[in-house]
């Protein structure tokens, strides 16, 4: 044999026992908007390179209002292009399960998008039982899956609470993945998310599951509203704004957290983890979500900073000056904004701010506590008349 071919051999040999990398997190993202509007274009075309697949909310079934779909502009969701998973929500305090009318719902919705040209890949079933009810859902998954195309992936929303069911097994042997939420499953006053916990949790769970799963993060935040009276439990408020007037508590999940977390993920990556589904699509006007940019900044590993700066805007010589937050996460507004080198004569502050004319500068001075300003965020500072105005000479000071 010759030393080139024993080298080869050997080069082989040794390229058979190296593991192959483990493929990326995948990032996918639900939409859980009911009612769809053109922002979801936009939202979706700004996305594109962020998420791979879009769990859209399609079909809910309620104890009180029965069944309901949601509003999806399925020429937009076809247009996008992306692998879509419709998600169907059965709540948990339902009665019982009639696998009869699920099936024949789910089917309806499978139909209908496909005919819309929507690139439908699975469908995901969003039910929150109880413990003790595991075997019966694993039956209802068991004929939904007889009843759906054999080329639609069918997968289940999965709860921490589950972990120490023997019941879990069968249940997970019934769908192709699954996806574990980790937010929002202690009682609200607690808080939104763990990081410890969910990261127990993952592990618990990885040890059960013999299929690929994906974990559910929050980029999101909710106000806990007071009810009429103490022994009433406070009534949680996310995307949709409730017509209550109790004093409102907000609940926030720290992005450098979240951040910190899928980093950890990433280090030290549990078994059949395929990805991250994020919980939910910003749209503009959404308040609680996240800003896209510091979602996206997450997503990829970017800094989390913020870049707050004055913008001018006008011909002159009145100009109206803006706070604007070009960073990815959000900022403190600033204490106090120098126009330094200017020649002014008037003007006037909005908000929380008020105009201060000593000699040479005139400056903008913060009055009382505000509000963050969000990644992406604009927010009116006054306005000044000026004879000369020097935009490259405005501080900005904490």
């Amino acid at each position: 044999m010759s030393l080139r071919c024993a080298l080869l051999g050997l080069s082989l040999l040794l390229g058979g026992c190296v593991a192959s990398a483990p493929a990326p997190l995948e990032h996918q993202v639900y939409v859980w908007q009911r009612q769809w509007s053109g922002a979801h274009a936009v939202a979706l075309a700004q996305t594109r390179a962020d998420f791979s697949t879009l769990r859209v909310l399609a079909l809910q079934a309620h104890p009180r209002a029965g069944w309901g779909r949601a509003a999806v502009d399925l020429r937009q969701l076809a247009a996008d292009g992306r692998p879509v998973i419709a998600v169907v929500r059965l709540d948990g305090q339902l009665p019982q399960l009639d696998a009869t009318r699920i099936d024949a719902e789910v089917l309806q919705v499978v139909r209908t998008w496909r005919t819309a040209g929507v690139a439908l890949r699975g469908v995901e079933i969003d039910h929150d039982c109880a413990t003790a009810r595991l075997p019966a859902y694993a039956a209802l998954l068991r004929q939904l899956r007889g009843a759906l195309p054999a080329d639609l992936a069918l997968s289940i929303t999965a709860l921490p609470a589950w972990l120490d069911s023997p019941a879990l097994t069968s249940l997970l042997r019934t769908v192709d993945s699954s996806v574990l939420q980790v937010h929002a499953v202690n009682a609200p006053t607690t808080g939104l998310f763990d990081p410890v916990q969910a990261r127990r949790w993952a592990d618990r769970y990885a040890q059960r599951s013999a299929t690929p799963f994906w974990l559910a993060l929050p980029a999101y935040g909710v106000a806990l509203v007071d009810g009429t009276d103490a022994d009433t439990a406070p009534l949680i408020e996310s995307e949709v704004p409730l017509a209550a007037s109790g004093a409102r508590h907000e609940l926030r999940v720290s992005p450098q957290q979240l951040a910190a977390f899928v980093d950890a993920l990433r280090a030290r990556r549990p078994p059949h983890l395929a990805g991250i589904v994020w919980f939910r699509l910003p749209l503009p006007g959404d308040r609680r979500a996240w800003p896209l940019a510091t979602l996206q900044a997450v997503v990829h590993g970017r800094p989390l900073q913020a870049a707050v700066q004055v913008q001018a805007s006008g011909t002159g010589p009145v100009y109206d000056l803006t706070l604007a937050n070009d960073g990815t996460t959000a900022a403190t507004p600033p204490q106090r904004v120098v126009l330094r080198g200017s020649a002014c004569e008037a003007g006037d502050a909005l908000g929380d701010y008020r105009l201060q004319w000593p000699a040479p500068s005139p400056r903008f001075e913060r009055t009382r506590a505000s509000q963050p300003l969000a990644a992406g965020e604009r927010r009116a500072l006054g306005w000044v008349r000026c004879r000369r105005l020097h935009t490259g000479a405005i501080d900005v000071l904490p």
